[in-house]
């Protein structure tokens, strides 16, 4: 399976996410936490391992920038990016000069990238056996098929809201999962803007 497959699944629930056209009331209690992580968390960098159904992995790192704007670069020669610019995500595969492009707002990383988050409407806090774990579940139920994306949170009181993001997983429609797991998070750190462009691919000869 090639890596855009592979992140694709990532980012499956897409809808799960980004679908909010009826405003939903404010969150309160743990989930009104979260929103408010979010809300205070203007930039994050971190270093990410992720892992697919059948334990690939491929590490990098991560910077983002509120709103819209986030770097996936992957490390252990993965000549590959994912950048988003504010409007847009944007794989590119230099490896193969290729690339592709989707509407932030039609990615699960609309959660994480939105300048107001929003989870009222599609998301619930799941029981935790550890108390230090806050685990939210985002999912549409008017659109199943779009999957579902699980965020994990550990209640740290230094941390933006109370809170420092752990990672997520996303579950497609067939029950596969994708997991991402950050570490050496840092919040509201100076984040170029230059992070978020990137050099045009070169199209291999035949």
């Amino acid at each position: 399976m090639t890596f855009p497959t592979l992140f694709a699944r990532a980012l499956a629930p897409a809808a799960a996410i980004a679908v909010l056209a009826t405003p939903a009331p404010a969150a309160t209690g743990e989930l009104g936490q979260v929103e408010t992580h979010l809300a205070a968390s203007q930039s994050m960098t971190a270093n990410f391992v992720q892992t697919d159904n059948k334990n690939r992995q491929l590490v990098g790192t991560l910077q983002l920038k509120r709103p819209g704007r986030i770097r996936f670069e992957y490390g252990r020669g993965a000549n590959m990016l994912l950048v988003g610019n504010g409007k847009t995500l944007t794989f590119i595969d230099y490896e193969v000069g290729q690339k592709s492009s989707w509407a932030i707002a039609n990615s699960p990383l609309s959660v994480l990238l939105s300048g107001k988050p929003d989870l009222g409407r599609i998301a619930r806090i799941l029981p935790s056996q550890d108390p230090r774990i806050l685990l939210v579940r985002a999912r549409d139920g008017r659109r199943p098929e779009f999957g579902t994306m699980i965020l994990a949170f550990v209640k740290s009181p230094g941390a933006p809201g109370g809170l420092r993001l752990e990672g997520w997983t996303a579950i497609d429609a067939q029950n596969k999962r994708t997991t991402v797991k950050l570490d050496g998070q840092r919040y509201n750190v100076a984040v170029p803007e230059s992070a978020f462009t990137y050099p045009e691919p070169k199209k291999r000869r035949g």
